[in-house]
């Protein structure tokens, strides 16, 4: 059988993924199938997984917040087929901010997609660079605005156990894969995660949950 390496799973995922941004900020034409997206958030993360003891700052929140997007879609599959129709749903209620929402899952669950498409594209586009200082930059341009300072604080000890550059890529290729092979695969996954987040942004936006920070 034949093992394909997480980066190869997740860009088959987001070749299959179906999202559709707002049509001139018309909240009613947006839609995020949600198994589509959990399914990329499971193969996407499971790459990030690779930099080791440094993600798991971020694991368990990633978990919770996948795991809450979970139980809402089976408790109802037909109505929570579309994730949007969830976020309205909070939004109505006026639920979406407080608590653990399903709104606030669908937030930290995207950023954290942020996260691993400026990891990548770092990557991939010079893998010679430190991987403490793009772990490190990556983080600061993504999830850091957003975070309160009890998660910065840990993130940047977890820093120091982060795996050298070349050791990154090694630990996400298959084993006929090569270097080179691995670096066009990341590229791969980047174009196709930046459009996908773009429009998850656009409909945070239309929800007023862009602006959303941890406690």
């Amino acid at each position: 059988m034949e093992h394909k390496s997480e980066i190869r799973c997740a860009i088959e995922e987001l070749s299959m993924a179906v999202i559709g941004k707002p049509g001139d900020n018309n909240a009613d034409t947006a839609f995020v199938s949600t198994d589509s997206f959990l399914s990329v958030c499971y193969q996407v993360l499971r790459v990030l997984d690779k930099i080791g003891p440094t993600m798991a700052v971020l694991r368990q929140d990633v978990s919770q917040n996948i795991k809450r997007l979970e139980v809402a879609h089976e408790s109802n599959p037909s109505m929570n087929s579309n994730l949007v129709e969830i976020l309205k749903t909070e939004k109505s209620q006026g639920n979406a901010k407080k608590g653990p929402s399903c709104s606030k899952a669908f937030v930290w669950l995207t950023r954290s997609l942020d996260l691993a498409l400026a990891l990548l594209e770092s990557v991939g586009r010079d893998g010679g660079k430190n991987m403490e200082q793009v772990v490190e930059e990556c983080y600061d341009n993504t999830l850091k605005p957003w975070h309160g300072w009890i998660s910065s604080a840990a993130f940047k000890v977890a820093l120091k156990l982060v795996p050298d550059s070349k050791t990154f890529v090694e630990l996400l290729k298959s084993r006929d894969e090569d270097y080179d092979s691995v670096k066009e695969a990341m590229q791969d996954l980047v174009s196709l995660l930046r459009p996908f987040l773009h429009d998850a942004h656009c409909i945070l936006e239309v929800y007023n949950l862009h602006k959303l920070k941890s406690i």
